[in-house]
């Protein structure tokens, strides 16, 4: 590609997928992965996260034209840093959630003849035993469907090719955040995966992307999916599998902020009389059809104010809702849920999480979740009051969720985080309840299952308010259950201001790369660039541009089809339309591509266990149960804050030392060779336990210490030995301890003497213990000794014949083996 003066084929860079292809105002360039790390495993199939790109321009040196302006968008494009938070996977639909995966592409085959003989194009299926084996040969079929648009980045790059290329070329990326974690119950692995898909409409930062467009695409909007999984079976078909999602996203209103005051919170601007609620028609339309009803919306901004700020939007929000809820169905109306969570908050005679516990257990019990099992036996014969009382819809297969949470404050990051994390965490009791882990479904904070829970969740929050805001959450759970360290304080001021300086200086040139990575602006020659545009208000709303078809019925605001369908989402229904969507595939069922064995295990790959990712997540048992012996090692037992695996090695005698961390800016550890040694050095005034500084929440710290440092290391984690068994072995032993422990020395020397010539009639000792003879060093009674089976006779003649077929001598056949093939062939073929 592009070498000039050169003869002859030579590799030029390996990569493991295609993003896509762009143009500016020269040739194309084509976006290559080089770089990937595994970051989640989801029934077999690998997610991985983007690490690293190559962009090759394809046109040779000797033909390509130049021009002045092709270095600066090269630079703007680039700035989208596909490194940070970008995810794929070759075999699993990442762009869908869970319960559209199991449930739509599992339906029979024969609903899709026709489509089958019409479309031959082939695909990639997620299943790997799913389908029908054919008549007459060893291919099964299998179904896969068109990704969701809506939460694709790269859908404009590969858009060129989409028509030219077989589609096993088109890799669909998302950006967000995806996170794994182990949970042990008592051995028995359980993989809580949590998933956010940051849609691509609309899409923007902070301040220059506010409400809606006219299109009903929300800024900030993020569907979040809580994945639970029984680690033990890998299969889709086999496994255990239990998903809940819900959503975040900005007041689906025509609104803005003026950044250009310079003010922390800028005055908040109805930029648009919207009466009949038109734009948040749109919206809630997309939802009805997505995730089906009811809609439940969380409004978390302020009600109470001096002055009015944030109470603009929530007049206005309920305004629209109650416009839009006088013509639907009555059992379909949109839940309008308003809680002032600041008023909250400053309060000290109200416990905010309390109450969001509250909230959260009515919207669970609305929307219920998936799992793709029947409730088991014991569910059924003590049922629990909270479960019968569930929503969803039930199917012979399983539980589906119908309906959606959708949670919004003003900026949909810190008060939304922690919402999002209450409902999470009561949607993960029931989860936990329905795959039969639990008794009951309830959590209690403080046990290791909800504080790894809770930094996932944290991290999700990191990532997506970085996405959007430019700094981390400012306010996390830690400071809603006011427990936060006093240290948390000044670390919050900074994030302010890290958020404030991001939203002053640099939105514009990031909100400029996005415009041009999704493909909202397109350079071409003659026309302004995208420097010289005093504003992009004009590229996502396109009614600016250009008239728009008729306008929907202020009454009837909604899709027929979706309506008629309530409460599933008309997406997830067996229709025409959908079927269209649906594409068929003849496969191999030992192909690599869907091979989950050579995936998980790497057969082929020189490897290490530091290296295998199962090992490598963080572990409930590794990184939060308590390292003291005899402490409940189940993960639902309530602890206090400093017993946990963290904090005992987090304490202030080990700040000082030096620990080996893995990096954990997106969830899961990477292998060993892109670990970094971070030293910290604390001062020795700061007494908090937590140390969030020092070592990373999601980190796994390893000691090293010098030797003259042993003794202190040993001081602070070797436990106390009254406390370890219960007696102080420093302290003298009694006669009568003493006198037993001699008598079980003498029995088991007496046991395991070999010597059957000292054989000696049993005789007491003058110290009273007793002498026991062996009468044989192996008996057959034993327990040292195996006896070697025993095979009859007719056992090892059947032996000896599969011997002689493997090596090509067959047996003749008996009169009761063509019997028996006789009535095979009458039964199978007559």
């Amino acid at each position: 590609m592009g070498q000039k003066g050169s003869s002859g084929l030579f590799r030029a860079v390996s990569a493991f997928g295609v993003v896509g292809f762009v143009r500016f105002l020269e040739g194309y360039y084509i976006v290559l992965i080089t770089k990937r790390r595994k970051m989640a495993d989801i029934g077999g199939h690998a997610i991985y996260k983007v690490e690293d790109t190559n962009m090759i321009y394809i046109p040779n040196d000797s033909v390509r034209v130049t021009h002045p302006d092709e270095a600066r968008y090269l630079r703007i494009f680039q700035n989208v840093d596909l490194s940070s938070n970008f995810y794929f996977s070759y075999s699993y639909d990442l762009s869908h959630s869970l319960q559209y995966n199991l449930t739509v592409l599992r339906m029979p085959l024969e609903m899709l003849k026709s489509e089958m003989t019409q479309n031959r194009q082939e695909s990639f299926d997620i299943f790997e035993d799913e389908g029908l084996i054919t008549q007459g040969g060893s291919g099964v079929f299998g179904i896969c469907s068109e990704p969701y648009m809506k939460y694709v980045w790269n859908g404009e790059l590969l858009d060129i090719i989409k028509s030219t290329v077989h589609r096993d070329w088109l890799l669909y990326i998302i950006h967000g955040f995806c996170g794994q974690s182990k949970l042990l119950i008592y051995g028995r692995p359980v993989y809580v995966t949590l998933i956010a898909r940051r849609s691509s409409k609309f899409a923007g930062t902070r301040f220059l992307k506010r409400g809606a467009n006219c299109e009903g695409d929300v800024a900030n909007e993020v569907e979040t999916e809580q994945i639970l999984c029984d680690a033990s079976v890998m299969s889709f078909t086999a496994g255990s599998y239990s998903s809940y999602v819900q959503v975040r996203g900005s007041v689906p209103l025509y609104w803005s902020q003026d950044i250009s005051t310079m003010m922390p919170k800028p005055p908040i601007t109805l930029d648009q009389a919207d009466p009949f609620a038109h734009v948040a028609a749109l919206h809630f339309d997309q939802m009805f059809q997505r995730f089906g009803s009811p809609i439940i919306i969380l409004n978390l901004v302020k009600e109470r104010e001096k002055r009015k700020h944030e109470r603009i939007l929530s007049e206005e929000l309920v305004a629209a809702v109650t416009y839009l809820n006088q013509f639907l169905p009555p059992e379909h109306t949109i839940v309008y849920i308003p809680w002032d969570m600041a008023k909250y908050t400053k309060s000290k005679l109200c416990n905010v999480l309390d109450r969001l516990n509250v909230i959260a257990e009515s919207v669970v019990k609305k929307t219920g979740f998936f799992v793709n099992r029947p409730d088991s036996y014991c569910s059924i014969l003590r049922p629990d009051e909270k479960w019968n009382e569930l929503g969803g819809c039930v199917i012979p297969t399983g539980r589906l969720q119908t309906g959606i949470l959708r949670t919004n404050c003003v900026d949909c990051l810190d008060r939304t985080n922690t919402a999002q994390f209450m409902v999470g965490k009561c949607a993960l009791a029931y989860q936990l309840y329905s795959l039969g882990l639990i008794d009951k479904p309830n959590l209690q904070f403080d046990t290791d299952a909800v504080r790894l829970f809770e930094e996932l969740y944290e991290d999700h929050g990191d990532t997506l308010s970085l996405q959007y805001g430019g700094s981390q959450l400012v306010h996390r759970v830690k400071t809603y259950r006011k427990i936060a360290p006093w240290t948390q304080h000044s670390k919050d001021i900074m994030q302010t201001l890290s958020r404030y300086y991001s939203n002053a200086f640099s939105d514009a040139d990031r909100q400029d790369s996005i415009n041009l990575f999704l493909g909202v602006f397109h350079p071409t020659e003659g026309k302004p660039h995208l420097w010289e545009l005093p504003t992009d208000f004009y590229l996502h709303h396109k009614n600016t541009m250009r008239l728009l078809p008729t306008r929907r019925s202020y009454t009837y605001w909604w899709t027929p089809e979706v309506i008629k369908h309530l409460p599933l989402p008309y997406d997830e229904v067996i229709c025409a339309v959908n079927l269209k969507k649906l594409i068929v595939k003849k496969f191999h069922k030992y192909e690599e591509e869907i091979d989950i064995h050579n995936e998980f295990f790497r057969p082929y790959e020189l490897s290490s266990f530091d290296d295998t990712f199962c090992l490598a997540m963080t572990s409930s048992a590794r990184d939060f149960m308590p390292k003291t012996v005899g402490i409940d090692p189940s993960p639902f037992t309530v602890r206090k804050p400093d017993e946990t695996g963290k904090s005992v090695l987090g304490n202030k005698s080990n700040r000082e030392e030096a620990v080996l961390q893995r990096k954990t800016a997106a969830s899961a550890p990477p292998p060993p060779s892109e670990e970094a040694v971070s030293s910290s050095s604390e001062d020795d005034s700061g007494t908090d336990r937590e140390e969030e500084g020092s070592v990373s929440q999601r980190s796994t710290p390893v000691k090293m210490t010098d030797a003259g440092d042993s003794a202190k290391v040993t001081e602070n984690v070797v436990q106390p030995m009254k406390e370890l068994y219960g007696i102080n072995l420093s302290d003298g032993l009694s006669e009568e301890d003493f006198s037993i422990y001699s008598r079980f020395v003498q029995l088991g020397q007496s046991q395991h003497k070999q010597d059957k010539n000292s054989q000696q009639p049993c005789s007491r000792c003058s110290d009273g213990v007793i002498k026991l003879t062996p009468i044989s060093a192996f008996s057959q009674d034993n327990i040292y000794e195996v006896q070697p089976p025993r095979v009859d006779r007719k056992s090892t003649e059947i032996f000896q014949a599969h011997i002689q077929a493997s090596q090509g001598i067959m047996q003749p056949l008996g009169k009761e083996d063509s019997s028996m093939y006789r009535e095979y062939i009458r039964n199978r073929y007559l």
